[in-house]
């Protein structure tokens, strides 16, 4: 197990160096510059803030600098907020952007996987045809759609909750469920149809004629590999969700880290792009180790041995 810990570990820090090397010399391939205006800047204040930030250095010791500030968890200074650093926007953005994702990840599961575990149990029944009717059209709705519609609808017309911000505990509703829409949906669907194949499956005949109670054949047997597909999709989105949606942040007015990605894309602020960049990947990184190991507790067959060949 510990060299399976320690494989993955490297692998997973080897895979992050090499989005942060793509993504360091693309943003400097593409023509321009942070400082870059319609408005022609001064040759010598031009001259002056690339001496400023390093700029004017060659790009491989450029390069060297960044990893070693990598290393040290040091993102940089941000280009366009003077006097700011990425990991200042870092820690502004990503605590109140992790606090939507949270509780989108959590409507999901708790929502997504019942819901589709009883129209599986319900097959062709009226339950099962309104969930996969509401399933279908979730996934069909994109989350800007979703959230427009909620802005109109609920916060507009109804007054129920604010359009914009999270001032209050009302404002998390909006960004929750456009941000949940797709992957409560998908989840939902998933479930059912894993549960469906696992329940045709021989041991689940086998279980049921040698006596076992129904609420054993389902939570002992055909859940835990039902749920191996699920946990497959739910790695990455929770990573996604987690990191933040631009689209979302952007119509709800929520400062999170979202927003900051967008503007530093506008304003080709190199460090801020590079920064969000590698904290996506690094979570993403993170939970694709964690579905890794959730894989062995879910079903007992998967062991953390050497792999032959």
């Amino acid at each position: 197990m510990k060299n399976y810990f320690l494989r993955r570990f490297i692998y997973s820090l080897f895979t992050i160096f090499l989005i942060a090397t793509v993504t360091f010399f693309m943003m400097h391939s593409i023509p321009g510059g942070p400082f870059t205006r319609e408005k022609p800047v001064p040759p010598e204040i031009m001259r002056a803030l690339n001496a400023k930030y390093h700029l004017d250095d060659p790009l491989i010791v450029q390069y060297v600098d960044y990893l070693k500030g990598l290393v040290t968890f040091d993102m940089g200074p941000s280009f366009s907020k003077t006097g700011t650093s990425v990991n200042d926007l870092i820690k502004a953005g990503f605590p109140i952007t992790a606090r939507v994702g949270f509780l989108a990840v959590l409507l999901i599961t708790v929502l997504g996987l019942p819901v589709g575990i009883i129209s599986a149990l319900r097959q062709n029944r009226p339950i099962d045809y309104f969930v996969m009717f509401m399933a279908t059209l979730g996934v069909t709705i994109p989350s800007f759609v979703l959230a427009t519609v909620f802005i109109y609808f609920f916060a507009g017309k109804l007054g129920w909750f604010p359009p914009f911000g999270l001032a209050t505990p009302l404002g998390y509703v909006g960004p929750v469920i456009a941000l949940s829409g797709y992957s409560l949906s998908f989840v939902a669907r998933l479930t059912r149809s894993s549960m469906l194949e696992v329940l045709r499956q021989d041991y689940i005949r086998t279980a049921r004629a040698n006596g076992l109670k129904e609420l054993s054949v389902l939570g002992k047997h055909a859940m835990k590999n039902a749920l191996i597909p699920v946990v497959t999709y739910l790695g990455p989105t929770i990573a996604a969700l987690m990191t933040g949606s631009f689209v979302v942040e952007r119509i709800f007015a929520i400062p999170g880290i979202g927003r900051y990605f967008v503007e530093s894309v506008s304003n080709r602020d190199y460090t801020t792009i590079m920064g969000v960049t590698v904290l996506y990947a690094a979570f993403y990184v993170l939970m694709v180790f964690l579905v890794d190991v959730l894989y062995a507790i879910i079903d007992p067959r998967i062991k953390f041995e050497k792999e032959s060949g």
